[in-house]
């Protein structure tokens, strides 16, 4: 049975820059109501009602994973790690973006599935690419066109976003050699539950996975996890990795230590969600409230990052220009454009952090080590950071 706990209200998607606030413009905006629930069966968190995903996927998508030097890092360690452990022959990336992951293989041994068109047109130039989304018909026409399984199938921050999730399931299955490994990062439910973070609900985190909630529902599928890690990535997130039922690896003690503590952490039960979504409105009200003092002392704030979590965060606690002068942010097919629904304009941190500025807001809280190295000087110089995260809080020097 699924239970909602948290309204956010009326929300854009957050990959929808608008080019320009013309009436068309404007009147043509997309909105949903982003309501979260909790499923009593399988303590899967979820949007109550999913966003079609050809609406969020397409042409325009704006995030390049490459972008972030964290990023980088962080996929590179990864890929280096997993051949080093599965010595494996073919690997797949569901959600391969820029090819940020994949570039750390040989490109004759990987496959690329990118359903955005304008990211699929990068990974093409270096790797065999589907430029189409994950579902059982490309699962059947993968192993047709290349007549063997996958070794290792990679997925970070995608297979969370797929509505479909047991459709999702199968096509893995169906693909997976007998030894296989799948490997998914997501947005761990226990962090955003200790962080307060509640941005990490936004259309395209259709799902929000914990390990009790993945052991479950794997069940149904001849599929089962049998290790997870904590990384740091999107300010906490987990590692899955996930085999069939009679391959080769046994369960770790890591991963019943880590199943432990979220039971500690009573995720199976809803009336943890219930204190969380409390949490949320109270975030909200202190969060508008110390903006607003600033603002009245004549303060100049921006946000620094047009962010998929801050898209979540502006509209919820209805803030707009009043508040913030504009939004930087590093990514260039952002810049020029305006925030999905607030209609805060984005420009370039070249143009938009200088000395006119007070306070900028977090918008990128999950990057604030890399940011707040980034910016050591702005900060000497009187730049004060803010961020909601886990409270609502002045960021000290």
């Amino acid at each position: 049975m699924k239970k909602i706990f948290l309204d956010l209200g009326k929300q854009p998607l957050a990959n929808s820059f608008l080019k320009d606030l013309s009436k068309k413009t404007t009147k043509s905006e997309f909105f949903y109501n982003l309501k979260i629930c909790f499923n009593t069966s399988n303590f899967l968190v979820s949007i109550k009602s999913p966003v079609n995903p050809k609406k969020q996927y397409t042409k325009k998508y704006a995030h390049r994973a490459s972008e972030s030097q964290t990023m980088r890092s962080a996929f590179k360690s990864i890929a280096k790690n997993l051949q080093k452990k599965f010595k494996p022959k073919r690997v797949m990336e569901i959600g391969s973006n820029d090819g940020v992951f994949l570039k750390n293989f040989n490109p004759k041994n990987v496959i690329a599935v990118e359903p955005c068109k304008n990211l699929a047109n990068i990974t093409k130039k270096k790797f065999k690419t589907y430029p189409e989304f994950w579902n059982l018909r490309l699962s059947k026409k993968i192993i047709k066109n290349k007549k063997e399984k996958i070794d290792l199938i990679f997925s970070a921050n995608t297979i969370s976003h797929i509505p479909n999730l047991k459709e999702t399931l199968l096509s893995l299955n169906n693909v997976l050699s007998d030894n296989g490994v799948i490997v998914i990062e997501d947005p761990s439910l226990l962090s955003i539950l200790k962080n307060n973070s509640y941005d990490q609900f936004y259309d395209e985190h259709v799902y929000v996975f914990s390990a009790i909630a993945i052991q479950h529902i794997l069940k149904d599928y001849n599929l089962r996890l049998f290790d997870v890690d904590k990384i740091s990535t999107h300010g906490g997130s987990l590692r899955y990795y996930i085999c069939k039922n009679l391959a080769k690896y046994k369960s770790t003690p890591k991963l019943k230590k880590f199943v432990d503590l979220e039971k500690k952490n009573n995720l199976d039960k809803f009336e943890t969600y219930i204190k969380f979504s409390n949490r949320v409105k109270k975030s909200k009200k202190k969060l508008y409230e110390l903006l607003k003092k600033i603002k009245n002392e004549n303060k100049k704030i921006i946000s620094y990052g047009a962010t998929y979590k801050s898209t979540t965060v502006f509209n919820y606690c209805k803030m707009n220009n009043k508040i913030f002068d504009y939004v930087t942010d590093t990514t260039k097919n952002k810049q020029g454009k305006f925030t999905p629904g607030t209609h805060i304009p984005i420009i370039s941190p070249e143009t938009g952090i200088n000395e006119t500025v007070d306070y900028a807001f977090l918008g990128a809280w999950n990057f604030k080590e890399e940011i707040l190295k980034k910016e050591k000087k702005r900060i000497k110089r009187g730049l004060t950071f803010v961020s909601h995260v886990p409270y609502p809080h002045i960021i000290s020097k």
